[in-house]
């Protein structure tokens, strides 16, 4: 069964707060999306196997600790998704990037594809699908079936608001997908936005709106 974390460390609620604010700007709220991505990874990494390799130090030779495998993915759900790529790969800089991309019909808000490119060997990776929001559930949901149908097999979802309902539709379509959520909202409104949130992800990190 799907493990939900949400976060509750100090730093990152302070960030989440600071990027709730409708006058933080466009640079800020961005530098800050990639900040607390960054500290997700880091709990969201927290399972990853070690393996013991001998090195040198100034002193003697000891045995150290490395990350066993080293494959992992990053792959953002277009476009809102790129925000958290780079503070993420401030830790984990050999990770490899797909992009999935997905657009909510404004109608139906059901998930529509336009683009999807993975890296060749995804299914031997962890992959680490990454989207602000999540909402309805409905990209979510669709971006990881789509990695499945890939080969994909080890995959986790990190986000940095939810709303329940959001959470439920994801953990249920796929319940062996783990997921890290920043915060958890109240409820999406008439329009399909998470309340209280903080608006359009993607029009805020990028500046178009």
């Amino acid at each position: 069964m799907a493990k939900v974390v949400i976060m509750d460390h100090p730093l990152i609620q302070h960030k989440i707060g600071y990027i709730r604010r409708k006058e933080t700007g466009t640079k800020d709220f961005r530098d800050a999306v990639g900040e607390i991505a960054m500290l997700i990874c880091y709990e969201a990494t927290r399972h990853l196997e070690l393996a013991d390799v001998e090195v040198e130090t100034p002193i003697c030779k000891t045995i150290a600790k490395e990350l066993k495998g080293k494959k992992m993915a990053i792959v953002p759900i277009l476009r809102a998704g790129l925000g958290m790529v780079d503070g993420m790969l401030t830790l984990i800089p050999a990770a490899k990037v797909g992009h999935i991309g997905l657009y909510r019909d404004p109608e139906t808000l059901k998930p529509v594809e336009y683009y999807c490119k993975l890296p060749a060997d995804c299914a031997d990776r962890e992959v680490f699908v990454v989207d602000p929001m999540l909402a309805t559930g409905g990209s979510s949901v669709a971006a990881i079936d789509m990695l499945k149908q890939h080969g994909c097999k080890k995959i986790t979802f990190m986000c940095i608001i939810a709303a329940p309902v959001g959470i439920k539709a994801l953990t249920e379509a796929h319940p062996d997908v783990d997921v890290y959520v920043g915060a958890l909202d109240d409820h999406l409104n008439e329009n399909g936005y998470i309340v209280p949130g903080l608006g359009d992800a993607g029009d805020r990190i990028f500046g178009t709106k």
